[in-house]
């Protein structure tokens, strides 16, 4: 029996069973959670404003210049596609690119128009357009209503709430606060003509290719800079396979149009950054180029002037055919002289340039100055090469990598190589340079045998014609290089350019929100079964008893519906009369199976007041005393006498007037309206009820009734309250322990089950009491135990609607 009490008492305290049936009883919460599920997600979703998603994929292609040569180009390589994909990924991600995006596209101003439950944003779709004059501060982040009046006229409207606001000027960026009257601002202007106003200063135009409606309320704002580009970069997202030139470029915005703008001005402000950055050597060469035109340029026209004057003035305008001779081979020559001084300025400049600066990416091209050396060319291109790669690095990588170190080594290698190979350049030059002056002493010298006047003229032509071609050689360079920058091609190329092609809303679908809505209705409730379940500690079932207890379980009692303790005598026909019949036929075999003959006694006690222990006793002993035996009903609940005012009989005296010696027993025995059923009352509450029924006097009282009655029955103290009761159960040949439904708490019955599991309590049997069948969960039991629904056509109808769950049950039991 000791393992069978282990089992019990181990068994899990979650009754399955019981929290479903628990849920099912709070349908109405079911039923209001989900209308305020459903109601609150109606009201989501007509205030919800959907999301798009749009892509554009580029490609990052390899495409070189095929008009750049050795002479033209230094090499200008990025490292190769991957390199470059890196590199673009980079600058996408960048906040300078942001930036001119946003700033080309005027994306700080917002359109909106008045919806029913917010401003949307119409971008495109707004009947006017702002044109902010530049220099000038803007209001931030207030949305300005714009007011229609005629095709020619409108309205701006606000309400200052503060007096100071914050404006921005889109120019420089900067912020200020300015002073505005708080209250109600309005005014009207004209379409075209600048709106100047401490706060706003800009030119509202009308869209020609679009309506307006004075019933519809539009708006324009102006945000934060700083705010718009954080925004836009925050929702712009790369995608990139490794080892592939494919990169996939996404916005998630609420305008579609928008997201199609902003992609692709982003893809045109990259090709141009890196086109201006694959062409910066061109384009340093031009403007090189550019310099010496204007310096040369200068020379040419004071040669020019000084020509003519000297002409004028002494009457020469030809040369006889030696000095047109002498001339010609001495222009040449100084032509000559001239390259190699150029050459001699480009390698001192490139030297310099070499020992004095960290980046390589701004040297002209050599061809420039004529320089042809291969060893100097090729060692410009790879210097610059390395540099290039570099300065990409540094957007990407820390400065502290080792990759950095390996490259300036390199740098380093080629300088001092480069500077060898310019100082041998630079002494072969010289030489050269000697060979060319000694000639033009030769010829110097020939000049002088000419008439003064031919000399100084031959000079003058002289100095003009060499300026003449060094102006038509630097014009040539740069009519060359124009070509060059124009025939180069960006390395990015449009695969899918960004556009609108009926994208649905990437948001969860607004109507799937109503399986969640669902889900919340039904998920208060069941937790709140669940809840209830785990910690609720009482009694629900008859059925329950046999998991906390192997003490069996007599009979249960359902509900009673009249209005006293006398169910089995004012309604003797109804469920609560047959299942006493029914306990008294259980009780009949108790005796017989432990051989009592003669007078018997039964005790009814319960575990706390309130569970029905008096109801039970005072039906007990009516339906003994119904079947035609003797039977006494005694109130030994000497605390808290109760049993009385159903048999409208005074307390005035009773087993406490017998116990103390005040009264004989027949004094203290009262008759009923109950044939053959006598009671006596607990009487004046005595101040020691502990010890007068453990006296002796107390043995003496219980044997003078067996001597009168067939039965006693003995309502009895609490068992869990006092110890009253355990006294009395020697007196008694079977013993009745009340519990009730929803009232009894199971551990209130550890302390029976310890003493039944010892041993020192004997013939005891639980009582269900207050079996509630619209509160019941299904477990088999009618109002009499073992009858079960089948009992009812032989019981009075007591009008019982059958609730909700028991037709659950009852269909159930069906299936």
């Amino acid at each position: 029996m000791n393992d069978e009490f282990d089992v019990i008492e181990s068994q899990s305290k979650f009754d399955i069973k019981s929290f479903l049936f628990k849920a099912l009883n709070y349908w109405k919460l079911f039923l209001i959670c989900l209308i305020i599920g459903l109601i609150i997600v109606y009201q989501q979703n007509i205030r919800k404003q959907q999301s798009y998603r749009l892509s554009t994929q580029i490609s990052i292609e390899d495409d070189k210049n095929p008009l750049f040569t050795s002479n033209t180009n230094l090499v200008f390589n990025w490292g190769g596609v991957s390199n470059k994909v890196q590199t673009m990924i980079t600058s996408l991600k960048s906040r300078s690119n942001h930036e001119k995006v946003v700033d080309n596209l005027n994306f700080y101003i917002s359109y909106l128009k008045q919806s029913r439950f917010r401003k949307d944003d119409v971008y495109k779709e707004a009947p006017f357009k702002i044109e902010s004059i530049p220099n000038k501060y803007q209001l931030l982040n207030i949305p300005i209503k714009v007011i229609f009046i005629d095709d020619k006229n409108f309205e701006i409207e606000y309400a200052f709430d503060s007096e100071a606001v914050r404006a921005q000027n889109f120019s420089d960026k900067s912020k200020v606060d300015i002073d505005v009257v708080v209250g109600q601002f309005k005014k009207q202007f004209a379409f075209g003509e600048p709106v100047v106003l401490p706060f706003l200063n800009c030119i509202i135009n009308i869209a020609d290719d679009k309506k307006w409606n004075k019933e519809e309320e539009y708006f324009f704002q102006f945000n934060d800079f700083n705010n718009v580009v954080a925004n836009y970069k925050n929702k712009f997202n790369i995608s990139h396979a490794k080892n592939s030139s494919i990169i996939n470029l996404s916005i998630t915005d609420f305008n579609k149009g928008k997201i199609v703008d902003y992609l692709n001005e982003t893809v045109r402000v990259l090709s141009e950054d890196q086109l201006n950055r694959k062409n910066q050597f061109v384009t340093n060469t031009i403007n090189f180029i550019d310099d010496q035109l204007d310096r040369v340029k200068q020379n040419l026209s004071t040669n020019a002037d000084s020509l003519n004057d000297y002409r004028q003035k002494n009457k020469i305008f030809n040369l006889d055919e030696e000095s047109v001779s002498i001339n010609s081979k001495l222009t040449t020559l100084e032509f000559e002289k001239d390259g190699v001084n150029r050459k001699l300025a480009y390698y001192a400049s490139l030297k310099t340039y070499l020992e004095t600066s960290n980046k390589f990416t701004e040297v002209p091209a050599p061809s420039i100055a004529g320089i042809d050396d291969g060893n100097i060319l090729a060692n410009i291109g790879k210097i610059n090469s390395l540099s290039v790669e570099k300065s990409k690095l540094e957007y990407s990588v820390r400065s502290e990598a080792t990759i950095f170190d390996d490259l300036n080594r390199e740098i380093e290698g080629l300088k001092t190589v480069l500077i060898e190979n310019i100082s041998s350049a630079t002494a072969g030059l010289r030489r050269e340079l000697q060979s060319i002056n000694s000639k033009i002493a030769i010829a110097d010298s020939k000049i002088r045998k000419l008439p003064i006047d031919q000399q100084r003229l031959i000079t003058i032509q002289r100095q003009y014609s060499l300026s003449e071609q060094t102006y038509n050689v630097f014009l040539a360079k740069r009519s060359e290089a124009e070509i060059i920058k124009s025939a180069s091609v960006s390395d990015i190329l449009v695969i899918d350019p960004a556009k609108d092609t009926g994208a649905k809303p990437i948001d969860l679908n607004l109507n799937s929100r109503y399986i969640f809505a669902l889900f919340g209705g039904l998920f208060p409730p069941l937790l709140l079964a669940f809840l209830m379940v785990l910690f609720d500690t009482k009694l629900h079932s008859p059925e329950s008893m046999q998991t906390i207890s192997n003490i069996p379980l007599l009979g249960v009692v359902g509900k009673n519906n009249t209005d006293n303790n006398l169910a089995v005598y004012t309604k003797p026909k109804s469920a609560v009369a047959e299942s006493f019949r029914a306990i008294r036929s259980s009780l009949q075999y108790i005796y017989k199976k432990h051989d009592i003959n003669g007078s018997k006694t039964v005790l009814v006690t319960s575990s706390v007041s309130g569970e029905g222990k008096t109801f039970c006793s005072i039906n007990i002993a009516t339906v003994f005393a119904l079947s035609g035996k003797k039977t006494i009903l005694v109130g030994l609940d000497l605390r808290k006498p109760k049993i009385f005012g159903d048999f409208d009989i005074k307390n005035d005296i009773g087993a406490v007037n017998y116990l103390i010696g005040q009264k004989t027993l027949s004094e203290v025995t009262q008759a009923t309206k109950i044939d053959n059923l006598s009671v006596i009352t607990s009487g004046p509450i005595p101040p020691n009820p502990s010890e007068l029924l453990i006296s002796e006097t107390m043995n003496d009282f219980i044997a003078k009734l067996k001597k009168t009655y067939d039965y006693i029955v003995l309502d009895s103290p609490p068992i869990g309250l006092v110890a009253d009761a355990l006294e009395l159960l020697e007196y008694a040949d079977a013993s009745l322990y009340v519990v009730r439904q929803d009232y009894t708490k199971k551990p209130m019955l550890s302390l029976i089950n310890d003493k039944y599991k010892k041993g020192e309590v004997k013939n005891i049997s639980f009582l269900y009491n207050y079996y509630n069948l619209k509160n019941k969960y299904g477990y088999g039991y009618g109002y009499g135990y073992g009858y079960g629904d089948y009992g009812n056509g032989y019981h009075e109808n007591e009008n019982i609607k059958p609730s909700l769950l028991s037709r659950i049950k009852s269909f159930f039991k069906v299936i």
